[in-house]
């Protein structure tokens, strides 16, 4: 029973890396005004709560000006945080399945980042933008970065008990033979 619900829950799995590649194409699809409006009210809400925690007093002006300084880092930490989230859902399932070590980070670097090119790509096509292998590069290393962690909490959280359960098997294999 226990393999039967295994066998249909695991496929399922790769759902939370096709629900991000579909935000990350949404994303993508927004035309260049309404990307960097995005970026910038985000930036502004950053200015906004650190001047209320730290109570700077900035006046609008004051906050307008700084989310312009750091529109930019903010939209490529977005890059890096996108492409982050997406090496963890593709790499994560392919661990379950039992894939690990440098397969597994391999494969996973090679799903994501070319779906980065591919994603730079299809920018290529929407009004106002266009691809740029700047941001493969930053989208790289927020896949870099997924797949590691991935490979860090299993081998952290999942190897022991498998470790423990080899050892079991062997130890009972020593004295059933």
């Amino acid at each position: 029973m226990k393999k039967n619900i295994f066998f249909f829950l695991k496929p399922l799995s790769f759902l939370p890396a096709l629900v991000m590649m579909y935000v990350i194409f949404g994303f993508s699809a927004q035309d260049a005004q309404t990307s960097g409006n995005l970026s910038m009210d985000f930036s502004y809400k950053v200015i906004e709560i650190g001047n209320n925690i730290l109570e700077k007093g900035l006046d609008e002006q004051q906050m307008e000006y700084y989310a312009f300084r750091i529109e930019h880092p903010v939209r490529k930490a977005a890059h890096m945080t996108e492409y982050f989230i997406l090496a963890v859902a593709v790499s994560f399932p392919f661990y379950v399945y039992g894939m690990h070590g440098i397969r597994l980070i391999s494969t996973a670097a090679v799903i994501c980042v070319a779906f980065a090119a591919g994603d730079e790509y299809h920018q290529s096509f929407v009004a106002g933008r266009g691809p740029s292998v700047t941001d493969i590069g930053i989208d790289s290393i927020g896949v870099f970065f997924g797949v590691m962690a991935v490979q860090i909490l299993c081998w952290i959280f999942l190897n022991p008990a498998r470790t423990a359960k080899k050892q079991k098997k062997s130890v009972s294999k020593k004295y059933a033979g």
